[in-house]
């Protein structure tokens, strides 16, 4: 049998596949440029520390070889290194995978997504597509396609100084809520001091054994005192005389008068006796039911409920008087217990004490700091602008008063005035573990993570700071922006006059809100304030604007030239002789 050699065939049939295979793959290379792509954005932005991309291909219809496949992947390339996107594939409608299929007869399309972490290196650099055809064993690569140029990177300008609270002694405000920013410390002080002489039953005569009553002896020491003092100031004094609301009322409005007499006499006897001079107001009651109600209402006595009743459902004295009567037994207690604390005369004198004058406190927090109550030594802080000295007075406050959490959370927040938020964390947890509860505290802790980019850490804590003031809805905003939720930054920042309201307001589209915002900015001396402003005349076509606060921001802050000239906001003007000038 005569044997045929099919070697030669085989050959001469691969290379021929592998020349057909080839010239397909060739064909599909040279005519690259027919294939249709749309970025979006155009040029590139980043966007909570990611660079997005999208890119919607077409491929036109006898071009896509029905047994290749291609593999497209987009480059950032910048200065430095290069960054690449997810790549996507593709096949031919004869290739047996999974990839999108692009017929040959019609061709077709692809949408892609995907995203990269953001470098600075990228504010300037070049998107391109990397094309990779195969057909069985041989592939081809295609010359790189020129897609995007730059990444705008505008919200990584956000001023990231998240503002942190001030603990002081706090008092409610108007609203009734507790606000940060008033602080209790008081110079002047209010005080008063009450005194009572009680009457016998239709009696007008003041008793020796009330005027020698110890709270009667205290009384005249106190005015005495007031008197003499520099640091005490009387205010005023009052004499108020009662008769108990039981009996005739003519009767009652006599007494109550003829008590009135008795009271004042008495008092101007002993001013004079102590040489305190002073004018005191006198008033009386015919029927004291106001102090009726107040003692009832501490008291014990039967059918107490059923007599409050009485007074909240008669107003007439008499009616009420009767109607009460009427309880024999409730009555019984109240003519021994309540009527007659009621027959009284009540002296009253109000002063102010002065506390220490910022000279003395001052001079206190700096040689000998006990000496001065927390409310003191907390107010010393605030009389200088010095950081180093601030910080000086509150570590003495956590030496003096361990237990208090505001000394560890104020040397904390100078701390992160002075750029030292790693530092400025450690006394922010001591200060909470001494008051767990307190916003201010919490509003603190957050403004650490967001410096050390922890977002999620931040905004638990400044969720947990809600009603501690205006400073927490301004960390927030700094950190919507961050996040890439420029609508709920505008919405946190509210009018506030920081620069990142108007950044807030261009990233979210509003232009023309973002610089009435910036020209009302009152940060003195503030270069972000007039780069935004340049950044919305870019946006806006109004170069102007553009060239006249780029320069004035570059004249406050000379290295911003290094930012704007690689700022693809200002993309279009890099080339013009103006713009050189300024970022030379």
């Amino acid at each position: 049998m005569r044997r045929i050699n099919l070697k030669p065939l085989a050959l001469f049939v691969l290379a021929a596949v592998l020349l057909s295979s080839c010239a397909s793959l060739q064909k599909m290379k040279k005519n690259a440029n027919k294939i249709s792509f749309k970025t979006t954005p155009e040029v590139l932005e980043t966007h909570a520390g990611k660079v997005d991309l999208a890119i919607d291909g077409r491929f036109p219809s006898k071009y896509f070889a029905k047994k290749a496949i291609l593999v497209a992947t987009p480059v950032l390339k910048y200065e430095g290194g290069e960054k690449a996107f997810e790549p996507v594939t593709l096949q031919g409608q004869k290739v047996k995978a999974n990839n999108k299929v692009i017929t040959l007869a019609n061709g077709g399309s692809f949408a892609y997504k995907d995203a990269v972490p953001y470098a600075e290196a990228m504010r300037l650099s070049d998107l391109e597509l990397r094309i990779t055809a195969s057909q069985g064993a041989k592939s081809v690569d295609f010359a790189p396609i020129s897609l995007a140029k730059g990444v705008i990177a505008t919200p990584t300008l956000v001023v990231n100084y998240p503002t942190p609270i001030i603990g002081v002694q706090r008092e409610k405000n108007t609203t009734g809520k507790y606000d940060p920013n008033i602080d209790a410390f008081q110079r002047i002080v209010p005080d008063e001091y009450t005194a009572d002489i009680k009457y016998l039953i239709n009696k007008s005569e003041i008793r020796k054994e009330e005027l020698t009553k110890d709270e009667i002896a205290k009384l005249n020491e106190y005015n005495k005192a007031a008197a003499s003092d520099p640091k005490k100031k009387i205010t005023s004094m009052e004499v108020s005389s009662y008769a108990s609301p039981d009996g005739a009322l003519e009767l009652n409005t006599k007494l109550a008068e003829q008590r009135q007499n008795a009271s004042s006499k008495f008092l101007t006897k002993e001013l004079k006796k102590a040489e305190v001079e002073a004018e005191f107001k006198t008033k009386f009651t015919p029927e004291d039911w106001d102090g009726f109600k107040e003692m009832m209402s501490k008291s014990n006595i039967q059918d107490k409920e059923l007599i409050l009743r009485v007074l909240s459902m008669y107003t007439d004295p008499e009616v009420r008087e009767r109607e009460i009567k009427n309880l024999s037994n409730a009555f019984t207690g109240v003519a021994s217990e309540i009527l007659p604390q009621l027959r009284r005369s009540k002296f009253t004198t109000s002063i102010e004490l002065i506390g220490k004058s910022d000279e003395e406190i001052a001079a206190l927090a700096d040689s000998d700091p006990s000496k001065l109550n927390p409310a003191e030594l907390l107010y010393a802080a605030t009389l200088t602008k010095d950081l180093n000295k601030q910080l000086a007075i509150y570590n003495s406050f956590m030496k003096i008063y361990s237990n208090d959490w505001r000394g560890y959370n104020n040397a904390g927040m100078v701390l992160v005035k002075q750029q030292k938020a790693a530092d400025a964390k450690s006394l922010f947890e001591k200060a909470e573990k001494l008051n767990n509860n307190e916003p201010i505290i919490k509003n603190n802790l957050g403004v650490c993570a967001l410096k050390e980019g922890d977002l999620a850490k931040a905004e638990t804590y400044f969720g947990a700071a809600s009603g501690a003031g205006d400073a927490v809805n301004n960390n927030l905003g700094i950190l919507s922006i961050i996040k890439g939720d420029y609508n709920k930054a505008v919405k946190y920042l509210g009018d506030s006059d920081s620069p990142n309201t108007g950044l807030a307001k261009i990233l979210a589209g509003d232009n023309n809100g973002a610089l009435k915002s910036l020209e009302g900015c009152t940060w003195e001396g503030c270069y972000w304030k007039e780069y935004f402003k340049a950044v919305v005349g870019a946006r806006t076509a109004k170069e102007n604007l553009m060239y006249e606060s780029l320069a004035a921001a570059i004249k406050i802050k000379p290295e911003l030239k290094k930012i704007a000239a690689t700022d693809m906001e200002f993309a279009k003007y890099f080339e013009e002789a103006k713009f050189k000038e300024i970022v030379k």
